[in-house]
């Protein structure tokens, strides 16, 4: 690959465009797209929303030429090839006359990976993979998961005290954090796909489980892991704006059907034992192309996940006081036996945000 200060400023202003559908993209990924003449930007354009038109179109609409004359292509995900809620992308660049295309990283969706690169290279159009690439896949790790391992990427965000503790020994929890974390976490509601909690916080908090941003254009799914359907049918989650999912391991008919008047779906994943079955939960996911799952969810919840490696990142919030070694932790799993078995963390942001901290980790369980 060979490219110069001006690709990678021009990448750059790619991966600026596609953030700007962070928020509204699912289930589809955020790219972004710009396309340069000379050393003059002629049409930018990113994926705003499923069933619309892609980064690459959007650009070359918004160039106002319908054809490019040898002008290079920035993309941020390799061009799709194939017939989906739209045409493919190749082939526009193709028919445009695209003098070469830069892309960040290959598309992981089998149905294309690779295959958009070899039909524009066939076309006669040079093209350089790699550029920013880490960048790339930091925009979409929940699409990028999904394709290739089959699930979501679940993130827990968790709100604690210095020392730990997320309520006191009554649940008592308002509030730990001040209202800029309370805020901040908004933002990672707004960007998932689904929000996940347990049917004990759901009895004992009532809480909506909803975006409140105002730039908020679509809800999350919500969903409620209750294994024995002990959910309230007037709980304020089933009558909030966008839908809520019961995923469930009885077959109550009685309780399911109130449920459902109330405006639920449910779901039966039990594993035989009285249980949720977890994998079976992420694979169902999965093929509803949830992307990003949120977890607001208490001790029990979060330590279930994390014994069943499913947890790939933590958002922590971190306030400055102190509540003992009464309250409440952040998970329940069995005693380690030895120092070997500690869940370990690799750090990848920590800011402060407003009086509270905000750690945010990646999970390594190898």
């Amino acid at each position: 690959m060979s490219v110069s200060e001006s690709d990678a400023r021009m990448m750059a202003r790619a991966l600026q465009l596609a953030r700007r559908g962070l928020y509204t993209t699912d289930p589809n990924p955020r790219v972004g797209c710009v396309i340069v003449k000379g050393d003059n930007i002629i049409g930018e354009g990113w994926h705003e929303r499923a069933g619309e038109p892609h980064a690459e179109i959007k650009a070359l609409r918004n160039s106002g030429q319908d054809h490019l004359y040898g002008a290079t292509v920035y993309v941020t995900l390799e061009p799709c090839c194939h017939h989906g809620k739209t045409p493919p992308c190749t082939r526009s660049l193709i028919q445009a006359g695209a003098g070469r295309v830069v892309v960040a990283m290959l598309d992981p969706n089998p149905e294309v990976r690779g295959q958009g690169i070899a039909e524009l290279e066939q076309a006669g159009i040079p093209v350089d993979v790699g550029l920013m690439e880490h960048e790339a896949r930091n925009l979409n790790p929940g699409f990028i998961q999904r394709m290739e391992k089959g699930r979501p990427l679940i993130r827990i965000k968790l709100a604690a005290s210095l020392d730990g503790r997320t309520a006191l020994t009554d649940g008592e929890s308002k509030w730990i954090t001040d209202a800029a974390a309370r805020e901040d976490v908004q933002h990672w509601r707004a960007r998932s796909a689904a929000i996940l909690t347990g049917v004990s916080t759901v009895i004992k908090d009532d809480p909506l489980l909803t975006v409140r941003l105002p730039e908020t254009e679509r809800q999350p799914l919500r969903i409620i892991l209750d294994s024995t359907l002990r959910t309230p049918p007037e709980a304020q989650i089933l009558h909030a704006q966008g839908g809520t999912l019961i995923i469930t391991a009885t077959e109550d008919s009685n309780r399911g059907q109130a449920l459902r008047d109330a405006g639920a779906e449910i779901v039966f994943l039990g594993n035989g034992k009285g249980a949720i079955d977890l994998v079976s939960l992420t694979t169902h996911l999965a093929s509803r192309e949830i992307n990003e799952l949120h977890v607001e969810a208490g001790a029990t919840l979060c330590g279930a996940l994390l014994k069943a490696q499913l947890v790939d990142e933590l958002v922590l919030y971190l306030a400055p006081h102190l509540m003992g070694s009464h309250a409440r932790g952040m998970f329940n799993f069995p005693a380690l036996e030895s120092m070997a078995e500690r869940i370990k963390l690799e750090i990848r942001d920590v800011r402060a945000v407003g009086k509270d901290w905000r750690f945010v980790c990646k999970v390594l369980y190898h």
